[in-house]
């Protein structure tokens, strides 16, 4: 027995032309008691009321609904598509064109949601971009300024100022070439020189480098106990370096006076090393957690541009490892610390 929720339009037109149908073949018995005429009488009116209710349904309801389905697609039909509305739509029941306009219209909402967030996103990160460029363009309007009104005179206050100059220069070249590498990163455009190397290795040369900043707030920097068996990664060792320096530096900003920066390595199987970067300092949001990798995005606005940077390292350090075809995330609480950890492929014979 079929659904009445799930009829064809040729089980719809049979079971309506039925209905009609019986009532007549049951008179016509009554008026003319031979079996004959009642049967005669009951194909006769099914065949003419099937015949006429599907083409009513298929030449003006599906005709609605072939209409509907176009402009779903929004495409002109090619002929296979042609086909398809004149022979395999009207087999459908009103019941499975339901669902595919409701799937239709569910997967439209979710794309304007996705186009709405990017909307966003795009006003946010150019608002940042905008602001990035300003202070140190304002920085060096203002030196200028000065010195052409007479402070480039005074040889107390000319190198202060073309020191300061220099610097704010300095930090615009950095933005822009970071631009310019993150742009290179999201087109796919970078070429990776992959070796076998110690990772290890790299950590500690990446801790020497920053020895100096982590000093100035009394940090400890050290190679997790249990890890310092050495494990070799197969990677581009520049690029690593870079996410390292990118992971540590910001550990280093971010984490308390006396605090540490611990490294940590392991071996998850024969294929791949996850390479952890853990602080106690700060720490991030819960809020903030699903966004840190953005361009420009700053969990705190006011003590992030204190620190420095120009807000696009972690978002290089996430398209870098993905250029490797591997993962970085990232577990934070507030006052307890991070932790930044990233796989690589293991070493390759």
């Amino acid at each position: 027995m079929f659904s009445q929720k799930n009829l064809s339009p040729q089980q719809l037109s049979a079971a309506t032309a039925l209905i009609i149908s019986l009532p007549f073949a049951i008179g016509s018995f009554f008026l003319q008691p031979a079996w004959w005429i009642p049967l005669l009488s009951l194909i006769v009116i099914f065949i003419a009321c099937y015949g006429l209710i599907l083409f009513m349904v298929q030449n003006f309801v599906y005709r609605k609904i072939k209409l509907i389905y176009k402009l779903i697609y929004q495409t002109k039909a090619s002929k296979r598509e042609e086909f398809y509305y004149k022979n395999i739509l009207p087999q459908k029941s009103i019941d499975e064109v339901n669902e595919d306009v409701e799937n239709w219209a569910h997967q439209r909402r979710a794309e304007i949601e996705v186009l709405q967030q990017n909307e966003a996103y795009r006003k946010e990160f150019l608002q940042n971009l905008s602001h990035e460029f300003k202070t140190p363009i304002f920085a060096i309007q203002g030196y200028v300024d000065t010195l052409l009104n007479g402070a480039l005179d005074n040889p107390e206050v000319n190198k202060k100022f073309l020191r300061s100059t220099a610097r704010n220069i300095d930090r615009l070249v950095n933005l822009v070439d970071d631009l310019d590498e993150i742009s290179k990163l999201e087109r796919g455009e970078l070429l990776l020189d992959k070796s076998n190397f110690v990772i290890q290795d790299l950590v500690k040369e990446v801790f020497e480098s920053l020895s100096i900043k982590a000093e100035d707030k009394q940090i400890k920097m050290a190679i997790k106990k249990g890890c310092e068996v050495a494990l070799t990664v197969f990677a581009d060792k520049e690029k690593i370096r870079q996410v390292l320096t990118n992971l540590i530096d910001n550990s280093n900003k971010y984490g308390k006076t006396n605090g540490l920066i611990e490294a940590s390595v392991y071996k998850i199987d024969g294929k791949k090393i996850l390479i952890e970067i853990s602080d106690d300092g700060s720490g991030i949001s819960e809020e903030h957690i699903g966004r840190i990798f953005e361009r420009f995005y700053r969990t705190d606005l006011a003590r992030s541009r204190k620190v420095g940077g120009s807000g696009l390292g972690l978002a290089i350090c996430k398209h870098i490892i993905e250029a490797h075809e591997q993962t970085i995330h990232v577990r934070s609480t507030s006052d307890v610390g991070s932790t930044f950890g990233f796989t690589l492929e293991s070493k390759k014979d």
